[in-house]
C-alpha cells in the first residue's frame, strides 16, 4: 500500500548523511515544522539531522530525540532578527557545514533562500515566493496553507514521506509529574490569553469570564504566560475574582511569569484544557497531547488550526477587516503589509461559545 503523501513524492536524494533544517521564529514556527521534522528523520535513519533554529528551540528538544543537535542560527536580516552580524554568519557556517541536504522551512524564501544557499549543500528543497531565489527543488509559497502541510510538502521535495501528520512533542513522566505539582488539584483549566499578536489577543476579560464561570463549578483555573504577560494574566485573574465568591477566588491563579520552557510543557500536559489564543502555548499543548480550545483570527484557522474535533476546538474570530481603518485582515502574517492598529480581530468571539467547549472538553 503506498504512502500517505500530501503531493506526488520526488526522487529520494541519494547518500545523504547530512540533514540541515532551517526553521526559525516562534514557538508555533517550531511545532508546525515537526511533522515535517519526522518525516525527513523516518527517510533517512541514519542520516543526522541538525536543525537551525532559535536560542528557545534548542531548549525545547534537548533530550527530545527529534533532532540530533540544534546550531542557533546568527544574526541575519529575516533569518533571525533585523540586522546581519557577518562575522558571526560566518563562524556558524565553518560549523554547520558540510551538508548534503539543506531543507528550508522558514517561510517564503526571500532571505532564507540566500541565507541556506551559502551552506553549499549538495542538495536543497524549501519554499519560494515569485520574487525569492529558487532553490534545486522549490514549492511555489502561497500563503494561504496549512502550515504542517506546507512543511509536509516540502519535505516531499526530498522524497520524504509523512510519518507524522499531527505535531508530535514527547513529555518525560518527571516533567508530567512536576506539571502536576504546579497545578495542584484536578480538574484543572489553563489558560493562555498572550500572544505575540496584539490583534489575535482575546479580551482578558472574557477569558476572567471563563475562569469565573468554570470556578463556580469547582474547576480551577490557572494562567500562564512569559514575564512580558504577566500584567495580562492578573488582569483575567482580577476580572474573575471581581464576580466569585470568597470561597472561590482561589480556584483562580497565575502563574505567569514563574515557569521555564520545560516547566510550561509540563504543565501544559497536565492540564485536563489548555483554553489559549493562537499562540506558541496553545500549539505546544497540542504536540503535548492536550486537549485545547483555540481562539483564531479568520484568516489563520487555515495556517495554524489543529486538525481533529475529538481533542481540540475552535472558535473563529470573523473580523476581517481592522475595526480602525477598514483594512483587510484576512492575512495577518509577515507576508502582509498591515495597518498601525492593534485592535482584536477575535473580539466578537463569545464567551458563551467558548465556555460551551471548555466544559465539553472537560466532561469524562
Amino acid at each position: 500500500m503506498p504512502a500517505p503523501v500530501v503531493a506526488p513524492l520526488a526522487e529520494p536524494f541519494a547518500d545523504v548523511r547530512r540533514i540541515a533544517v532551517l526553521r526559525g521564529g516562534a514557538l508555533g514556527d517550531l511545532v508546525f515544522a515537526l511533522p515535517a521534522i519526522a518525516a525527513l528523520r523516518a527517510a533517512h535513519p541514519d542520516a543526522e539531522l541538525t536543525l537551525l533554529g532559535s536560542p528557545a528551540h534548542a531548549v525545547l528538544l534537548e533530550g527530545r530525540g527529534l533532532v540530533d543537535e540544534v546550531v542557533v542560527l546568527p544574526p541575519a536580516v529575516g533569518v533571525r532578527g533585523d540586522e546581519t552580524d557577518e562575522a558571526a554568519v560566518a563562524a556558524f557556517l565553518a560549523r554547520v557545514v558540510p551538508v548534503d541536504l539543506a531543507v528550508q522551512l522558514h517561510g517564503g524564501g526571500r532571505h532564507a533562500n540566500p541565507f541556506l544557499l551559502r551552506l553549499g549543500a549538495r542538495h536543497t528543497v524549501g519554499t519560494a515566493t515569485p520574487d525569492a531565489t529558487p532553490l534545486e527543488r522549490t514549492l511555489h509559497y502561497d500563503y494561504f496553507q496549512h502550515e504542517v502541510l506546507r512543511w509536509l510538502e516540502v519535505a516531499g521535495l526530498a522524497g520524504a514521506a509523512p510519518a507524522d501528520l499531527e505535531p508530535v512533542l514527547p513529555v518525560s513522566a518527571a516533567e508530567r509529574e512536576t506539571g502536576r505539582r504546579v497545578l495542584g488539584d484536578r480538574p484543572v483549566v489553563v489558560l493562555h490569553p498572550g500572544a505575540t499578536d496584539p490583534r489575535r489577543h482575546w479580551p482578558a476579560e472574557r477569558f476572567g469570564a471563563v475562569a469565573a464561570a468554570v470556578a463556580a463549578e469547582g474547576v480551577r483555573t490557572v494562567v500562564v504566560g512569559d514575564p512580558s504577560e504577566a500584567a495580562l494574566a492578573d488582569r483575567v485573574v482580577a476580572a474573575a475574582r471581581a464576580v466569585l465568591g470568597a470561597g472561590e477566588q482561589e480556584l483562580v491563579r497565575s502563574i505567569a511569569g514563574t515557569l521555564d520552557l520545560v516547566q510550561l510543557l509540563g504543565v501544559l500536559a497536565a492540564a485536563d484544557v489548555v483554553l489559549a489564543n493562537d499562540s506558541g502555548p496553545r500549539h505546544l499543548a497540542q504536540a503535548v497531547g492536550a486537549r485545547t480550545v483555540g481562539i483564531f483570527v479568520f484568516g489563520n484557522t487555515i495556517n495554524a488550526m489543529p486538525f481533529g474535533r475529538g481533542r481540540h476546538r475552535i472558535r473563529l474570530g470573523r473580523i476581517t477587516r481592522c475595526p480602525v481603518c477598514g483594512r483587510d485582515a484576512t492575512q495577518v502574517g509577515w507576508t502582509a503589509e498591515r495597518c498601525e492598529h492593534d485592535p482584536s480581530y477575535v473580539a466578537d468571539v463569545p464567551v458563551e461559545d467558548v465556555l460551551e467547549d471548555v466544559r465539553a472538553l472537560l466532561a469524562p
